[in-house]
Parts: C-alpha cells; sequence; structure tokens
C-alpha cells in the first residue's frame, strides 16, 4: 500500500479492534441471506455495526458526510466468511460460501454512508455486484477485465436527461473476499483535489468547461446500444468550488469536443497516475470510496479463470434515493433503470 504523506487528507487507514472483528463476526454469521428482505438485512447491518468504537464509526460516518474527509477509505480487519467457496467465473452471484458474513460487511458499510441501491443494467439490479474477471472480458474497460489498466474513471448511469454525472452513486465500497493468485492487483484513488492542485491553470480551465461528451457504460450499451456508443450531453469533467471539486470521467470513453479539451483530458489521466494513492486489496479488508470527490482505477492482474481468481463484491450507494426517485421501477424501490 502506497500512501504519499503529502496527500494524507485525502485518504483513512481505518481498523478494528480484533475483539470488535470478533463481535462483529459473530453476529454477521447467523446472518439470513439479505436478498430475502434487503430492508430488514440493512437494518440489521446498521445494528451490529453500531458496535465500532465511537471515534471509528464517526470516521466512517464522517466520510460520507463531510466536504472536508477524505475521499478514499481503507477499512482493515474486518471479518470473513469461514469459506468462500469458488470465485463465480460469470460475474454472477457466487456459489458455496459458508454464509453471509461478507455480504453483511458491505451492507454494514454501506449503511453508514447512505442507502444502497441496484441499477437493472448493472449486475441485472442486484444490490451486491460480484466483482470478478470473466474471460472474453480480459481487455474490456469494464470490471470484467484483467489484461488491461482499468483507467480512471467514475461509476456513472445512463440517463435519459443526456446527464451522465446526476444519477450516479455518491459511494462504492469494495469488500475483498480473495486477492487472487498472484495478489497483484492494484487499486488507484486520485482525489480532484490532489488533481487541481497539480493541472496546470489552463487544462483546468479547459476541464471546467462543457467540451466533453461522456459514453454511457458498457454494460448500458451493451445491453442498449448493440455496443454502439451512447454519448451524454456536452458537460465539464471537473465542476464545484475551488476547495471541493467534484469530478466525473466515464470508464467507457470520453469525447473530447476540440483538440485543446482533448490535449487537457489527457493531461488529466496522467495526473491522476502521478497523485493516485494504491491499495492492494486483501481479504478482510474493504475500500470506501466516494464516486464524486475522485476517479478510481485497476491495474492488470494475473487471471486463470478457474476459480481462485481475485474476487470483490461491490455496493453502490447514494446519500438519499429521492432525488433519483423518477428512476426507480415499480418492482423494487431500491432498483432503478
Amino acid at each position: 500500500m502506497t500512501v504519499p504523506g503529502k496527500r494524507d487528507a485525502t485518504f483513512a487507514d481505518l481498523a478494528l479492534p480484533d475483539a470488535v472483528r470478533e463481535a462483529i463476526g459473530r453476529e454477521l454469521r447467523v446472518l439470513p441471506d439479505p436478498g430475502a428482505d434487503i430492508d430488514r438485512a440493512t437494518a440489521r447491518c446498521h445494528q451490529v455495526f453500531a458496535m465500532l468504537p465511537l471515534d471509528l464509526l464517526r470516521s466512517v460516518l464522517d466520510f460520507g458526510r463531510h466536504n472536508d474527509t477524505p475521499g478514499v477509505a481503507l477499512v482493515r480487519n474486518l471479518p470473513v466468511d469461514a469459506q468462500t467457496g469458488p470465485t463465480p467465473l460469470d460475474g454472477g452471484p457466487g456459489r458455496g460460501k459458508s454464509g453471509f458474513v461478507s455480504e453483511g460487511v458491505l451492507l454494514g458499510l454501506s449503511g453508514l454512508l447512505g442507502e444502497p441501491l441496484g441499477v437493472l443494467t448493472e449486475k441485472a439490479g442486484r444490490l451486491i455486484h460480484d466483482v470478478v474477471p470473466v474471460a472474453g472480458g480480459e481487455r474490456t474497460q469494464t470490471n470484467q477485465s484483467s489484461a488491461v489498466f482499468l483507467n480512471f474513471h467514475s461509476d456513472i448511469t445512463y440517463d435519459a436527461t443526456g446527464r451522465y454525472d446526476l444519477a450516479n452513486p455518491d459511494f462504492l465500497v469494495l469488500n475483498c473476499l480473495r486477492s487472487g493468485p498472484f495478489g497483484d492487483a492494484v487499486t488507484y484513488y486520485a482525489d480532484a483535489r490532489d488533481i487541481c492542485g497539480q493541472l496546470p491553470p489552463d487544462a483546468l480551465e479547459l476541464l471546467r468547461g462543457p467540451y466533453f461528451r461522456l459514453n454511457a457504460p458498457g454494460s448500458y450499451t451493451r445491453s442498449a446500444a448493440g455496443g454502439a456508443e451512447v454519448l451524454s450531453e456536452p458537460v465539464p469533467i471537473i465542476r464545484g468550488a475551488e476547495a471541493h471539486p467534484e469530478i466525473t470521467v466515464s470508464a467507457n470513453g470520453v469525447r473530447a469536443l476540440n483538440r485543446e479539451a482533448g490535449a487537457a483530458f489527457e493531461r488529466l489521466q496522467e495526473t491522476c497516475r502521478e497523485v493516485a494513492h494504491a491499495v492492494r486489496l486483501e481479504p478482510g479488508q474493504a475500500l470506501l470510496v466516494n464516486n464524486r470527490k475522485g476517479v478510481h482505477a485497476r491495474s492488470r492482474f494475473g487471471a486463470r479463470h478457474d476459480g481462485r481468481d481475485r474476487w470483490l463484491q461491490r455496493t453502490y450507494v447514494r446519500r438519499s434515493l429521492w432525488d433519483i426517485r423518477y428512476r426507480v421501477t415499480p418492482q423494487d424501490r431500491r432498483v432503478h433503470f
């Protein structure tokens, strides 16, 4: 794990005491399948995670509610399932886990940040996403990849309004079940505050202008557009107050509207690499990611597609579901178009 000291304000490193890990683990080992009643499960996990020591609990709560807190936090020494079972091969839920401890950890941390939600075109609307390498997707700019660097991006949601920066998750939670046979996957996070501090003024000015169109996520373009681009309205990449900027970048492609804007976007990607925090996630660790304060990326890594590959579980989290209520499906109040 690399955490340069000059950027400590944008990275937090949190750890559960052993006794608290054991106490939470005991409660989560008897957690029923959260899918049977997700609202009851989230309430129960919220109750369990109230066992966190006050200062640690406040750190996680503050991560979700304040402008000036870090954009990424590593949470260590979390409980794990006694048996994980094989890594799923198809990007769907795993089979063979001994219980729902990892799901409980994910929902417990998510509930301290906001409300988990699903999107129909991402993992079929499931609230808990299994993020694994999938054969055939090795070189895509998606969470199925392994053989390419997954560029710095935000997790975005296609929206019929033409703005792909409005209905996105505010946070991601990534919980590691297995680091893979080589343990070589690195997750990167570049905070917009660090990025803006490094960018030349002329590039930053261009990035703050409506000179870019974001391509919809690959999961959407594959399912709804036959793989064709579905571009947003022209939008800025960076916006908001100088002290608290927000950044939005599509993993599936950003189209600059002129040469100067294209050069500024290339400089942005270079700057992200220069300022990024780097984490190698291991079982018992989770990463809290603010999806608005910064962008994240992932290194290439070895994958054998044999049931032993890297396996993360992920949630999308909104502080409130109210302002995306126009997207809610009639079947499920947590699942959106």
